[in-house]
């Protein structure tokens, strides 16, 4: 005994998906700004790491620190020095 057609089921799949991500889409785009900065952050850490040995900096280049950039920007970056310089 077949409740629903296979079209009917498949419809309210698709308007369960769409249902979700009606409801998600906040989080979700939240989500995806987090992960650009830090993509960004990872890229400008991997820039710093070749010019700070320059210097006598250096920056580990890791999903933390990239993490760390890409919620706090900037002032992340100076976090990240003030602990570096703290820790030695």
């Amino acid at each position: 005994m077949n409740l629903l057609p296979d079209y009917a089921a498949w419809a309210l799949a698709g308007l369960l998906l769409c249902a979700a991500l009606f409801l998600l889409r906040w989080p979700l785009v939240q989500l995806v700004r987090l992960i650009v900065r830090s993509s960004v952050g990872l890229a400008a850490l991997a820039l710093f790491s070749q010019v700070g040995q320059a210097i006598g900096v250096s920056l580990g280049v890791n999903l933390v620190n990239a993490l760390v950039l890409g919620l706090l920007g900037v002032p992340g970056f100076g976090l990240l020095l003030m602990l570096q310089w703290v820790l030695r």
